[in-house]
């Protein structure tokens, strides 16, 4: 298999048009990226997740652990694999961006649960993707990382399981159980400041946890994780004062976020929100995300940080969403732009050509980007940017087709267009610098995809070849 197939073939693995014939050939191909890039696919035919299941390369095995939008059924069979590496990917589960992945099916997490290797059991309960209900099985584990897990689905626990993980003996157990509690009990938040000490995690504990006037003044006087303490809902009010004359700019900003105070009440704390400066988004305008009346508030505001969580909101009203598509802070526009279900159209637009951030460029998957009329508006322009951009109007003139098809700068992206003719698909994979973008396209007629395996040597999988790579 010679390296002059490569190219097409890494085309060819992306193709949506694939037939599963083909897909179960390129799990042969030498080329393991090729190999891994099947088991990666969004959709696989039956007859291809067979192959990989038995395919004798395990991390062939492990790249269907790691694919998120497999069949979670067809990823669970997986725990019958014969190798522990396999098992404990499965365990991690897939690492999406922005994406729900469907839970196993019980069996396989009780399967995992019970591995003989402690390290598959302790990745599946770390891992964020493991449901609650499987979690709260675990209160009475004899293994206190497991108890500790089973913290995670408080809600779902009992109280009699609530007050045994609050009192176990394991000080880490009782760490995670406290804070499960803090925001309402004083003494549980009093207690974690005590044993988190400089630790990180006590971030969230100043934070959120129901304050003592005592525990309150002792962090103010000491000085430390001000900015935190600083956006407690609990906090005397005559502290939060003291802090919005602090010397730190970011105590002082988080002051001006809280939720009690007034339009004119903020604008008299002296805080600024960088235009660079990554903000997550406020809780309290988060916990009321559906309501229309209030994010309309929150888009009006003045204050930089209320609007960028208003704008990551679902329940934001359709003229708060115009309002803010204007928003002079482009942080704002962007949240907007990636969040709301609805976003503008002629915002996706400016964002995705005039945005600097690297988020912009997937803005063309977003729900609304505008399509029609693009060839119209940018099939001639001298950006080649734009130009791509007119491939994507489900209107374009064959004519223009050809054209971007054989410009130097157009000509990749316009090979993968199912629009073209099968004969100009044809010359495009015959070269090099457009041969894996023309694999790729779906109206490669299934025949030419087989020859394109004959070539490069690709051969089939024997029925009876099922040595497996433990």
């Amino acid at each position: 298999m010679g390296d002059r197939w490569t190219g097409q073939l890494h085309g060819l693995v992306g193709n949506a048009a694939a037939p599963a014939d083909v897909l179960v050939r390129l799990l042969r191909h030498e080329d393991e990226w090729v190999r891994r890039a099947v088991a990666r696919r969004a959709v696989l035919p039956q007859e291809v997740v067979e192959a990989v299941l038995v395919h004798p390369d395990r991390r062939v095995r492990i790249a269907l652990a790691e694919n998120g939008n497999a069949d979670p059924d067809q990823r669970a069979r997986l725990v019958e694999d014969p190798a522990p590496g396999v098992h404990l990917m499965l365990a991690v589960g897939p690492l999406t961006y922005r994406q729900q992945v469907a839970p196993l099916p019980d069996w396989a997490y009780e399967r995992l649960l019970a591995h003989p290797r402690l390290a598959v059991s302790h990745e599946l309960i770390l891992s964020g993707a493991t449901p609650d209900h499987i979690l709260a099985t675990l209160a009475d584990h004899e293994d206190p990382v497991f108890r500790r897990a089973s913290c995670r689905a408080w809600d779902r626990l009992a109280q009699q399981a609530r007050e045994r993980l609050l009192h176990d003996e394991d000080p880490g157990v009782r760490r995670e159980a406290a804070a499960r509690i803090c925001h309402e009990d004083e003494e549980a938040t009093t207690w974690l400041v005590g044993e988190l000490g400089d630790l990180w995690q006590v971030i969230d504990i100043l934070k959120t946890g129901r304050l003592t006037r005592e525990l309150a003044e002792r962090v103010v006087a000491g000085g430390g994780r001000l900015a935190a303490l600083a956006a407690n809902p609990t906090l005397p009010p005559d502290l939060v004062a003291r802090l919005a004359v602090d010397p730190d700019p970011g105590v002082r900003l988080a002051v001006s976020a809280r939720p009690e105070l007034s339009e004119s009440e903020r604008a008299a704390i002296d805080h600024t929100v960088d235009a660079e400066a990554r903000l997550g988004t406020l809780d309290w305008v988060w916990e009321r995300r559906e309501d229309a009346e209030f994010l309309r508030r929150c888009a009006r505001s003045a204050h930089t940080w209320l609007r960028r969580s208003a704008a990551v909101c679902p329940g934001l009203p359709a003229d708060a969403v115009e309002l803010l598509a204007g928003d002079e802070d482009f942080a704002v526009r962007l949240l907007l732009a990636e969040f709301h279900p609805e976003p503008p159209p002629e915002l996706l637009l400016d964002l995705y050509l005039n945005g600097t951030h690297r988020a912009v460029g997937m803005l063309v998957t977003r729900p609304g980007f505008p399509a029609a009329g693009l060839a119209a508006r940018f099939g001639a322009s001298p950006d080649p940017e734009r130009r791509r951009l007119a491939l994507r109007d489900p209107g374009m003139e064959p004519e223009l087709l050809d054209r971007l098809s054989r410009d130097p700068d157009t000509r990749e992206a316009a090979a993968r267009d199912p629009r073209l003719p099968v004969a100009r698909i044809r010359e495009l994979l015959a070269d090099p610098d457009t041969a894996a973008a023309a694999a790729a396209n779906p109206a490669l007629p299934p025949e030419d995809m087989r020859r394109l395996l004959d070539r490069a040597g690709v051969p089939e999988i024997p029925v009876n070849d099922r040595t497996i790579d433990c």
